[in-house]
């Protein structure tokens, strides 16, 4: 069976563990109505994608 030969230090256990991060999701704002959307996806608010209506909102 597998046994450590060496004690693993605090530093070298906390290097391996510093990468455990969220990634902080891209938003941008709609070129259209300024609503903050998550890129590639059609604006909720204003039913708009690549500067064509997608979604027709009834208003």
């Amino acid at each position: 069976m597998a046994v450590p030969k060496r004690r693993t230090s605090k530093a070298k256990r906390d290097q391996r563990r510093a990468n455990w991060k969220l990634a902080v999701p891209g938003i941008i704002a709609c070129p259209r109505c300024g609503e903050f959307i998550m890129p590639h996806r059609v604006c909720k608010a204003c039913g708009y994608y690549k500067g064509k209506e997608v979604i027709a909102k009834a208003e």
